[in-house]
Protein backbone atom coordinates (compact mmCIF):
# COMPACT_ATOMS: atom_id res chain seq x y z
CA UNK A 1 0.00 0.00 0.00
CA UNK A 2 1.37 3.35 -1.10
CA UNK A 3 1.68 5.95 1.78
CA UNK A 4 -1.19 8.49 0.69
CA UNK A 5 -3.42 4.92 0.17
CA UNK A 6 -2.40 4.00 4.06
CA UNK A 7 -3.25 7.52 5.21
CA UNK A 8 -6.57 7.49 3.06
CA UNK A 9 -7.98 4.79 5.13
CA UNK A 10 -6.73 6.04 8.67
CA UNK A 11 -9.83 6.53 11.40
CA UNK A 12 -8.80 9.85 12.15
CA UNK A 13 -9.10 13.55 11.42
CA UNK A 14 -6.19 15.06 13.31
CA UNK A 15 -2.59 13.54 12.55
CA UNK A 16 0.25 14.29 14.33
CA UNK A 17 4.53 13.23 14.27
CA UNK A 18 7.15 13.86 16.85
CA UNK A 19 10.65 13.88 15.92
CA UNK A 20 14.01 14.10 17.94
CA UNK A 21 16.17 12.60 20.42
CA UNK A 22 16.57 13.46 23.90
CA UNK A 23 20.28 15.26 23.81
CA UNK A 24 19.41 16.14 19.86
CA UNK A 25 19.21 20.08 19.20
CA UNK A 26 15.59 19.68 19.42
CA UNK A 27 12.29 18.13 19.23
CA UNK A 28 9.53 19.14 16.75
CA UNK A 29 5.64 18.13 16.70
CA UNK A 30 3.98 17.85 13.76
CA UNK A 31 -0.39 18.25 13.67
CA UNK A 32 -2.48 18.37 11.00
CA UNK A 33 -6.35 18.60 10.42
CA UNK A 34 -6.83 21.37 12.80
CA UNK A 35 -9.66 23.99 11.69
CA UNK A 36 -8.70 26.74 10.45
CA UNK A 37 -9.31 30.01 12.31
CA UNK A 38 -8.68 28.89 15.90
CA UNK A 39 -7.07 31.47 17.78
CA UNK A 40 -3.82 29.32 19.87
CA UNK A 41 -2.49 30.75 23.04
CA UNK A 42 0.96 29.75 23.33
CA UNK A 43 1.06 30.49 26.92
CA UNK A 44 -1.50 28.01 27.79
CA UNK A 45 0.83 25.22 25.75
CA UNK A 46 3.62 26.11 27.51
CA UNK A 47 2.13 26.33 31.04
CA UNK A 48 1.39 22.65 29.83
CA UNK A 49 4.84 21.97 29.49
CA UNK A 50 5.98 23.41 32.82
CA UNK A 51 3.37 21.46 34.77
CA UNK A 52 5.40 18.59 33.29
CA UNK A 53 8.48 19.68 34.68
CA UNK A 54 7.34 19.34 37.81
CA UNK A 55 6.77 16.95 40.76
CA UNK A 56 8.97 15.79 43.36
CA UNK A 57 11.51 13.04 42.61
CA UNK A 58 12.71 14.62 39.22
CA UNK A 59 15.93 14.61 37.96
CA UNK A 60 18.59 17.51 37.36
CA UNK A 61 17.37 17.49 33.65
CA UNK A 62 14.42 19.57 34.60
CA UNK A 63 16.83 21.52 36.45
CA UNK A 64 18.51 22.37 33.10
CA UNK A 65 15.40 22.53 30.48
CA UNK A 66 12.92 25.57 30.53
CA UNK A 67 10.53 23.96 27.84
CA UNK A 68 8.66 26.84 25.43
CA UNK A 69 7.25 25.67 21.67
CA UNK A 70 8.33 27.90 18.66
CA UNK A 71 5.61 28.13 16.21
CA UNK A 72 7.51 27.05 12.53
CA UNK A 73 4.09 27.20 10.75
CA UNK A 74 0.67 26.61 10.46
CA UNK A 75 -0.49 29.34 12.55
CA UNK A 76 -0.24 33.15 11.46
CA UNK A 77 -1.62 36.05 13.11
CA UNK A 78 -2.22 34.16 16.46
CA UNK A 79 -4.49 31.34 14.61
CA UNK A 80 -4.69 28.22 12.89
CA UNK A 81 -4.23 28.75 8.84
CA UNK A 82 -6.00 25.18 8.28
CA UNK A 83 -2.21 23.48 7.48
CA UNK A 84 0.06 21.30 9.35
CA UNK A 85 1.25 22.93 12.45
CA UNK A 86 4.65 22.61 13.15
CA UNK A 87 5.73 23.07 17.48
CA UNK A 88 9.68 23.03 18.20
CA UNK A 89 11.65 22.95 21.71
CA UNK A 90 14.72 23.51 21.85
CA UNK A 91 16.90 21.11 24.07
CA UNK A 92 19.13 23.28 26.62
CA UNK A 93 21.02 20.23 27.48
CA UNK A 94 22.06 20.00 23.69
CA UNK A 95 25.13 22.07 24.33
CA UNK A 96 26.37 19.63 26.96
CA UNK A 97 26.39 16.83 24.43
CA UNK A 98 27.09 18.23 20.92
CA UNK A 99 30.28 15.91 20.96
CA UNK A 100 28.51 12.70 21.04
CA UNK A 101 25.20 14.06 19.86
CA UNK A 102 25.92 16.02 17.14
CA UNK A 103 24.49 14.33 13.62
CA UNK A 104 27.31 14.34 11.19
CA UNK A 105 30.17 15.51 14.01
CA UNK A 106 32.28 12.23 14.41
CA UNK A 107 33.45 11.21 18.20
CA UNK A 108 36.47 12.16 18.61
CA UNK A 109 39.13 9.92 20.71
CA UNK A 110 40.34 13.14 22.23
CA UNK A 111 36.89 13.73 24.09
CA UNK A 112 36.82 15.00 28.29
CA UNK A 113 36.71 11.52 30.36
CA UNK A 114 33.18 12.23 31.17
CA UNK A 115 32.16 12.86 27.40
CA UNK A 116 34.26 9.36 26.48
CA UNK A 117 32.62 7.35 29.09
CA UNK A 118 29.35 8.26 28.07
CA UNK A 119 30.36 7.69 24.27
CA UNK A 120 31.52 3.83 25.54
CA UNK A 121 28.91 2.88 27.92
CA UNK A 122 26.39 2.13 26.25
CA UNK A 123 26.78 -1.59 25.61
CA UNK A 124 25.21 -2.57 28.78
CA UNK A 125 21.62 -2.13 28.08
CA UNK A 126 19.08 -1.41 31.11
CA UNK A 127 16.80 -4.09 32.40
CA UNK A 128 13.44 -2.71 31.56
CA UNK A 129 14.37 -0.53 28.72
CA UNK A 130 14.17 -0.27 25.35
CA UNK A 131 17.94 -0.79 25.23
CA UNK A 132 18.48 -4.33 24.54
CA UNK A 133 15.31 -4.94 22.22
CA UNK A 134 16.04 -2.04 20.26
CA UNK A 135 19.65 -2.46 19.28
CA UNK A 136 18.51 -5.99 18.01
CA UNK A 137 15.84 -4.54 16.37
CA UNK A 138 17.62 -2.09 14.39
CA UNK A 139 21.22 -3.86 14.74
CA UNK A 140 22.83 -1.27 16.97
CA UNK A 141 25.52 -1.81 18.73
CA UNK A 142 25.89 1.74 20.92
CA UNK A 143 22.88 1.96 22.41
CA UNK A 144 23.05 5.41 22.60
CA UNK A 145 21.20 5.11 19.09
CA UNK A 146 18.54 3.62 20.62
CA UNK A 147 18.11 5.21 24.13
CA UNK A 148 17.75 8.79 22.75
CA UNK A 149 14.73 8.48 20.78
CA UNK A 150 13.42 5.80 23.04
CA UNK A 151 13.68 8.42 26.15
CA UNK A 152 10.53 9.84 28.32
CA UNK A 153 11.65 13.56 27.18
CA UNK A 154 9.71 13.01 23.55
CA UNK A 155 6.80 13.87 25.97
CA UNK A 156 7.24 16.91 25.73
CA UNK A 157 6.22 17.20 22.19
CA UNK A 158 3.34 14.93 22.76
CA UNK A 159 2.41 17.23 25.64
CA UNK A 160 2.50 20.60 23.40
CA UNK A 161 0.25 18.76 20.73
CA UNK A 162 -2.31 17.73 23.05
CA UNK A 163 -2.12 21.21 24.79
CA UNK A 164 -2.90 22.59 21.83
CA UNK A 165 -5.97 19.99 21.41
CA UNK A 166 -7.16 21.24 24.25
CA UNK A 167 -7.42 24.34 23.68
CA UNK A 168 -9.99 23.22 20.85
CA UNK A 169 -12.20 21.13 23.56
CA UNK A 170 -11.94 24.05 26.26
CA UNK A 171 -13.51 26.07 23.73
CA UNK A 172 -16.50 23.99 24.13
CA UNK A 173 -16.75 23.92 27.95
CA UNK A 174 -14.68 20.46 27.88
CA UNK A 175 -13.00 20.40 31.37
CA UNK A 176 -9.92 18.42 32.04
CA UNK A 177 -7.98 17.47 35.11
CA UNK A 178 -5.90 14.93 36.80
CA UNK A 179 -4.27 13.99 39.85
CA UNK A 180 -1.96 11.70 41.43
CA UNK A 181 -3.94 8.23 42.85
CA UNK A 182 -0.68 6.80 44.41
CA UNK A 183 3.07 6.75 44.39
CA UNK A 184 5.00 3.31 45.20
CA UNK A 185 3.00 2.09 48.35
CA UNK A 186 1.55 4.99 49.11
CA UNK A 187 -1.80 5.48 47.68
CA UNK A 188 -4.98 7.81 47.92
CA UNK A 189 -7.89 6.60 50.14
CA UNK A 190 -10.99 5.43 48.61
CA UNK A 191 -13.88 7.13 48.06
CA UNK A 192 -12.70 10.18 47.12
CA UNK A 193 -14.95 12.92 46.09
CA UNK A 194 -14.70 13.76 41.68
CA UNK A 195 -18.09 16.65 42.16
CA UNK A 196 -15.73 19.50 41.93
CA UNK A 197 -13.23 19.88 39.34
CA UNK A 198 -11.84 23.10 40.26
CA UNK A 199 -11.36 21.59 43.60
CA UNK A 200 -9.46 18.72 42.39
CA UNK A 201 -7.33 21.10 39.64
CA UNK A 202 -6.28 23.56 42.89
CA UNK A 203 -5.43 20.94 45.26
CA UNK A 204 -3.21 18.62 42.70
CA UNK A 205 -1.56 21.91 40.94
CA UNK A 206 -0.53 22.70 45.34
CA UNK A 207 1.05 19.05 46.02
CA UNK A 208 4.75 18.12 45.15
CA UNK A 209 3.06 14.74 43.98
CA UNK A 210 -0.20 15.96 42.37
CA UNK A 211 -1.95 14.36 45.38
CA UNK A 212 -5.55 15.87 46.49
CA UNK A 213 -5.11 14.60 49.79
CA UNK A 214 -2.08 16.22 52.35
CA UNK A 215 -1.76 13.25 54.45
CA UNK A 216 -1.32 10.89 51.56
CA UNK A 217 1.14 13.12 49.84
CA UNK A 218 3.14 13.40 52.72
CA UNK A 219 3.15 9.55 52.69
CA UNK A 220 4.28 9.63 49.05
CA UNK A 221 6.77 12.04 49.26
CA UNK A 222 8.36 9.96 52.07
CA UNK A 223 8.29 6.84 49.88
CA UNK A 224 10.05 8.89 47.11
CA UNK A 225 12.74 10.07 49.61
CA UNK A 226 13.36 6.23 50.77
CA UNK A 227 13.71 5.31 47.34
CA UNK A 228 16.35 8.43 46.47
CA UNK A 229 18.22 7.22 48.95
CA UNK A 230 18.43 3.62 48.42
CA UNK A 231 19.08 4.58 44.39
CA UNK A 232 15.79 3.34 43.27
CA UNK A 233 12.78 4.41 41.77
CA UNK A 234 9.17 4.27 41.97
CA UNK A 235 5.74 3.89 40.00
CA UNK A 236 2.17 4.72 40.24
CA UNK A 237 -1.47 5.15 38.94
CA UNK A 238 -2.66 8.72 37.76
CA UNK A 239 -6.21 9.55 37.44
CA UNK A 240 -7.58 11.86 34.66
CA UNK A 241 -11.41 13.27 34.29
CA UNK A 242 -12.86 14.93 30.95
CA UNK A 243 -15.75 16.60 31.93
CA UNK A 244 -18.41 18.05 29.17
CA UNK A 245 -18.03 15.85 26.16
CA UNK A 246 -21.25 15.46 24.53
CA UNK A 247 -22.95 12.26 23.55
CA UNK A 248 -21.56 10.35 20.39
CA UNK A 249 -18.31 10.74 19.84
CA UNK A 250 -16.01 7.71 18.95
CA UNK A 251 -18.40 4.74 17.41
CA UNK A 252 -18.42 0.76 16.90
CA UNK A 253 -18.83 0.18 13.46
CA UNK A 254 -15.29 -1.05 13.49
CA UNK A 255 -13.17 -1.75 16.48
CA UNK A 256 -10.85 0.89 15.54
CA UNK A 257 -13.67 3.64 16.17
CA UNK A 258 -14.15 2.97 19.57
CA UNK A 259 -12.70 5.86 21.55
CA UNK A 260 -12.19 3.55 24.71
CA UNK A 261 -9.62 1.22 22.31
CA UNK A 262 -8.26 4.76 21.04
CA UNK A 263 -7.95 6.12 24.61
CA UNK A 264 -5.98 2.90 26.09
CA UNK A 265 -3.60 2.74 22.82
CA UNK A 266 -2.14 6.17 23.35
CA UNK A 267 -2.00 5.89 26.88
CA UNK A 268 -0.29 2.92 26.43
CA UNK A 269 2.35 4.20 24.56
CA UNK A 270 3.33 6.48 26.51
CA UNK A 271 7.10 5.64 28.46
CA UNK A 272 6.42 3.57 31.22
CA UNK A 273 2.67 2.97 31.26
CA UNK A 274 1.56 -0.68 31.82
CA UNK A 275 -1.65 -0.35 32.65
CA UNK A 276 -5.19 1.59 32.14
CA UNK A 277 -9.03 1.29 33.36
CA UNK A 278 -11.70 3.51 31.63
CA UNK A 279 -14.22 3.40 34.63
CA UNK A 280 -14.23 1.07 37.42
CA UNK A 281 -11.87 -1.12 35.15
CA UNK A 282 -10.49 -4.07 36.54
CA UNK A 283 -13.20 -3.51 39.61
CA UNK A 284 -15.84 -4.66 37.21
CA UNK A 285 -14.45 -8.31 36.63
CA UNK A 286 -15.53 -8.62 40.72
CA UNK A 287 -18.95 -7.67 41.10
CA UNK A 288 -22.59 -8.58 39.19
CA UNK A 289 -23.93 -6.87 36.82
CA UNK A 290 -26.59 -5.05 38.60
CA UNK A 291 -23.52 -3.44 40.78
CA UNK A 292 -21.88 -2.59 37.81
CA UNK A 293 -24.59 -1.27 34.71
CA UNK A 294 -25.06 2.95 35.54
CA UNK A 295 -28.85 3.80 35.21
CA UNK A 296 -30.28 5.71 33.22
CA UNK A 297 -32.56 9.13 34.14
CA UNK A 298 -34.10 11.76 32.21
CA UNK A 299 -34.67 15.47 33.66
CA UNK A 300 -36.71 17.74 30.78
CA UNK A 301 -34.76 20.66 31.95
CA UNK A 302 -31.48 18.78 32.15
CA UNK A 303 -27.83 19.54 29.81
CA UNK A 304 -28.82 19.44 26.41
CA UNK A 305 -24.96 18.05 26.38
CA UNK A 306 -26.10 15.01 27.52
CA UNK A 307 -29.28 15.39 25.42
CA UNK A 308 -31.24 15.98 28.97
CA UNK A 309 -30.44 12.39 29.79
CA UNK A 310 -27.99 11.51 32.90
CA UNK A 311 -26.84 8.50 35.51
CA UNK A 312 -25.96 8.51 39.19
CA UNK A 313 -23.60 6.47 38.94
CA UNK A 314 -20.93 6.39 36.37
CA UNK A 315 -18.75 3.22 36.64
CA UNK A 316 -18.49 3.19 33.05
CA UNK A 317 -16.25 6.19 33.11
CA UNK A 318 -18.09 8.07 30.70
CA UNK A 319 -18.12 5.27 27.70
CA UNK A 320 -20.26 2.99 26.75
CA UNK A 321 -19.73 0.94 23.94
CA UNK A 322 -16.87 2.77 22.41
CA UNK A 323 -18.96 5.96 22.49
CA UNK A 324 -18.75 8.32 25.02
CA UNK A 325 -22.49 8.95 26.88
CA UNK A 326 -22.11 12.27 28.38
CA UNK A 327 -21.09 11.78 31.67
CA UNK A 328 -17.21 12.52 32.81
CA UNK A 329 -14.68 10.22 30.69
CA UNK A 330 -12.66 8.73 33.79
CA UNK A 331 -8.85 7.05 32.89
CA UNK A 332 -6.71 5.15 35.39
CA UNK A 333 -3.35 5.04 34.34
CA UNK A 334 -0.14 2.70 36.16
CA UNK A 335 3.19 3.55 35.09
CA UNK A 336 5.89 1.02 36.33
CA UNK A 337 9.27 2.13 38.00
CA UNK A 338 11.84 3.85 35.22
CA UNK A 339 14.38 1.85 34.18
CA UNK A 340 17.34 4.18 34.62
CA UNK A 341 18.66 3.25 38.04
CA UNK A 342 21.66 5.38 39.78
CA UNK A 343 21.78 1.32 41.53
CA UNK A 344 22.21 -0.90 37.90
CA UNK A 345 20.89 -4.00 38.00
CA UNK A 346 22.61 -6.83 36.69
CA UNK A 347 23.29 -7.12 32.64
CA UNK A 348 25.18 -8.39 29.30
CA UNK A 349 27.38 -6.70 27.59
CA UNK A 350 26.84 -6.79 24.14
CA UNK A 351 29.83 -6.44 23.05
CA UNK A 352 31.82 -8.98 25.11
CA UNK A 353 28.95 -10.82 26.22
CA UNK A 354 30.01 -10.99 29.29
CA UNK A 355 28.01 -10.28 32.74
CA UNK A 356 28.39 -6.19 33.75
CA UNK A 357 26.24 -3.21 35.43
CA UNK A 358 23.37 -1.71 33.43
CA UNK A 359 24.77 1.54 32.08
CA UNK A 360 23.60 4.49 34.67
CA UNK A 361 22.19 7.55 33.06
CA UNK A 362 21.25 10.75 34.42
CA UNK A 363 17.33 10.28 35.59
CA UNK A 364 14.26 11.18 37.96
CA UNK A 365 13.06 8.71 40.25
CA UNK A 366 9.44 9.27 40.46
CA UNK A 367 7.94 10.69 37.38
CA UNK A 368 3.95 9.89 38.43
CA UNK A 369 3.25 13.75 38.77
CA UNK A 370 4.61 14.77 35.84
CA UNK A 371 2.99 11.27 34.23
CA UNK A 372 -0.64 12.78 35.18
CA UNK A 373 0.17 15.85 33.18
CA UNK A 374 1.29 13.83 30.44
CA UNK A 375 -1.97 11.88 30.82
CA UNK A 376 -4.15 14.74 30.21
CA UNK A 377 -2.62 15.99 27.40
CA UNK A 378 -2.55 13.10 25.37
CA UNK A 379 -5.51 12.36 26.15
CA UNK A 380 -7.07 15.40 24.70
CA UNK A 381 -5.53 14.90 21.29
CA UNK A 382 -7.80 11.62 21.35
CA UNK A 383 -10.60 13.25 22.50
CA UNK A 384 -10.06 16.20 20.20
CA UNK A 385 -9.94 13.89 16.97
CA UNK A 386 -13.27 12.71 18.00
CA UNK A 387 -14.59 15.32 18.78
CA UNK A 388 -13.70 16.73 15.11
CA UNK A 389 -14.59 13.40 13.45
CA UNK A 390 -18.61 14.31 15.03
CA UNK A 391 -18.52 17.86 14.83
CA UNK A 392 -14.88 19.17 12.54
CA UNK A 393 -14.70 21.03 9.40
CA UNK A 394 -12.18 23.30 7.75
CA UNK A 395 -12.28 26.11 9.96
CA UNK A 396 -13.75 26.99 13.61
CA UNK A 397 -16.78 28.82 12.21
CA UNK A 398 -17.95 25.89 11.13
CA UNK A 399 -17.30 23.51 13.64
CA UNK A 400 -19.10 25.38 15.83
CA UNK A 401 -22.24 25.64 13.97
CA UNK A 402 -22.16 21.75 13.64
CA UNK A 403 -21.93 21.76 17.57
CA UNK A 404 -25.07 23.73 17.83
CA UNK A 405 -26.96 22.30 15.31
CA UNK A 406 -26.41 19.11 17.36
CA UNK A 407 -26.27 20.31 21.04
CA UNK A 408 -30.17 22.47 19.86
CA UNK A 409 -31.88 19.37 18.03
CA UNK A 410 -34.02 17.55 19.44
CA UNK A 411 -34.30 14.14 20.60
Amino acid sequence: MTVFGLFSTLPYMLTYLTSGESHGPQLTAFIDGFPAGFPVDIKRINYQLARRQKGFGRGGRMKIEKDEVEVVSGIRGGCTMGGPITLVIHNRDWENWTDIMHPTRLVSEDLPLRQKRQATETSRPRPGHADLAGAIKWNHHDMRNVLERASARETAARVALGALARQLLEHFNVAFVSHVVQIGPASLPPGYDRTDLTKIARLSKASEVCCIDRETERQMIDAIKSAIKQRDSLGGIVEVIVRGLPIGLGGFSQGYHRLDGKLTGAMMAIHSVKGVEIGLGFQAAEMRGSEVHDEIFYNTDGDPVKKKFFRKTNNAGGIEGGITNGEDVIIRVAAKPISSLNRPLTTVDVKTKKPAEAMVERADNCVVPALAVICENVAALVLADAFLDKFGSDNLAETERNYRAFINADY
